[in-house]
């Protein structure tokens, strides 16, 4: 249920430069955080009389979205932007941490209303819960190592180059999909692609921008590689992005949810909980 796991024309890089900015590392100033909502579509205020406390389900183990500091308190992306949804709706919240295996029978159960804890947005997991609009989705990301003569992310640069990637994955089928003329060389496991580009056995890699970014920013001030390029979100691949989870027949409390993360976008709190969690950009 974990995200890790549509552009008909993605013979070219989906860069977002425009949209989104550079994702090179560097100041604060010149990461951008995406916007899922549409700024010319206002979202109406939903009628929130009996909508007094709102209880928040997560779990605690899946950094930077959700875990426990070492003094015990739960924190991450997800928890604050629970905690501000329940200041922007000014409403009463909760926010519990449960075993990953037990959210979907808490909720059930009725001993939470809303759960947000990285739950992909599927066929499967519709059949069971509702959903807000995406308040994230997970990127495909290049990565090279921090060379000058470092290929570009299109695929006339990385024509019979050699690109790595976990074999089976969804980021191999996109490869195969749109970059048919480089070289793809397949690994088992992320920390056997991610050693083999700092070894130089591959001239870039290819994945999940969340844990790539994880990665980089772990490297410090200087990271051995980079993310080159923009991003990839076609949802035929990499999915439609990760929603709050709400139980099928709770329309009010989901509408109010989108309302207050389409009002927490305007205002720019969307974006400060970003970038403190993301400072390096996955976009």
């Amino acid at each position: 249920m974990r995200p890790w796991t549509k552009t008909a024309v993605l013979l070219l890089s989906l860069t977002l430069s425009n949209l989104l900015g550079s994702n090179l590392p560097g100041s604060a100033s010149e990461v951008a955080a995406p916007n899922f909502w549409d700024p010319h579509h206002l979202v109406a205020k939903p009628d929130m009389a009996e909508i007094r406390t709102i209880r928040f389900l997560t779990e605690d183990d899946y950094p930077p979205f959700h875990f426990m500091t070492q003094d015990g308190a739960l924190t991450g992306f997800d928890v604050d932007l629970a905690r501000a949804l329940c200041e922007e709706l000014r409403v009463t919240c909760t926010i519990q941490a449960r075993r990953w295996d037990t959210l979907l029978d808490a909720l059930d159960q009725k001993q939470g209303d809303a759960l947000i804890a990285s739950i992909r947005i599927d066929e499967e997991n519709r059949e069971k819960l509702d959903f807000t609009a995406p308040y994230y989705k997970s990127p495909a990301r290049f990565v090279t190592r921090n060379v000058p003569d470092a290929p570009e992310a299109t695929p006339e640069s990385l024509r019979a180059r050699t690109v790595g990637v976990e074999g089976g994955s969804a980021h191999e089928a996109f490869l195969k999909a749109y970059f048919p003329d480089s070289t793809r060389k397949t690994y088992a496991s992320q920390k056997e692609l991610r050693d083999a580009l700092e070894s130089g056995e591959i001239d870039a890699l290819f994945g999940d921008g969340v844990s790539l970014g994880g990665w980089i920013q772990g490297m410090g001030q200087n990271p051995c590689c980079v993310f080159r390029g923009g991003s990839f979100m076609d949802d035929r691949f990499f999915g439609e992005g990760v929603g709050i989870a709400v139980a099928k027949d709770d329309r009010d409390l989901r509408d109010a949810l989108d309302y207050g993360l389409a009002t927490l976008a305007a205002k720019g709190v969307y974006t400060e909980i970003y970038l403190k969690y993301f400072p390096l950009g996955i976009y």
